[in-house]
């Protein structure tokens, strides 16, 4: 059970970081200028979205192997959930970035940044913020997906479990353990990913150079106010 749940997290990590990279590259070509790349993502995301991951995990291990296109189970399987999960992840991601005011574009054009400054520098922090909430709840669904690889015996938690039952017959004990483990990482990760959306919603920066720069903001705007303060007293 210990080397499932390893390879249960495995998947997770995989397939969530693939999608999440992949559902940005196909957020941007839906906002793209260029009609054809908006048309080819449309196309990939209304695809995805709408054929089950059950259907798509059979197909990229037993279908890609009847073309000729062999996968070993890891693979597929990541594969599997990083298509599958990308087209949803687009979606929010697309929604996040269109929901930052166009004010917000013009003020980086005025200050003279590009396009992947203002993209990188002003729309890409709020999007992130904007988009939270959804790919939050997308990472714990992936983790809970990851049972459904069970059908290409993968070796995770669920394909461990068919095994000790096969062995011992006792299908309700293993799968009611089974069911806790699951408990044990979706509620503690859900928690987590709760508290850093308040964090965020509060105003905490993400990254500890943000940080860092409005930690010296506070530092500067203290001491002018100490300063402002002296010469007020000093007047007096």
């Amino acid at each position: 059970m210990l080397d499932a749940l390893g390879r249960t997290v495995s998947y997770t990590a995989a397939g969530f970081a693939g999608a999440v990279v992949l559902g940005l590259a196909v957020a941007l070509l839906r906002l793209s200028r260029a009609w054809p790349l908006r048309a080819v993502a449309a196309v990939y995301t209304e695809v995805f979205k709408n054929v089950p991951l059950l259907a798509i995990i059979f197909l990229t291990y037993f279908g890609l192997a009847s073309a000729g296109i062999r996968l070993d189970v890891f693979t597929a399987g990541c594969l599997s959930l990083v298509v599958f999960y990308a087209a949803y992840l687009s979606e929010i991601f697309r929604s996040a970035i269109s929901g930052v005011h166009v004010g917000q574009t013009e003020a980086g054009e005025a200050l003279g940044l590009g396009r992947a400054g203002i993209f990188g520098h002003i729309v890409l922090p709020q999007a992130v913020r904007l988009a939270l909430p959804g790919t939050n709840t997308m990472l714990v669904d992936l983790l809970k997906s990851t049972s459904l690889l069970v059908t290409i015996s993968a070796a995770e938690l669920m394909s461990e479990g068919r095994l000790i039952t096969s062995a011992t017959f006792r299908a309700l004990e293993v799968y009611l353990v089974i069911s806790a483990i699951y408990f044990a990482l979706c509620y503690p990760l859900s928690q987590l990913l709760l508290l850093l959306e308040r964090r965020v919603r509060a105003g905490v920066p993400l990254s500890p150079w943000r940080r860092r720069r409005v930690r010296a903001a506070r530092e500067l705007l203290a001491a002018d106010l100490g300063r402002t303060t002296d010469r007020k007293e000093a007047t007096v």
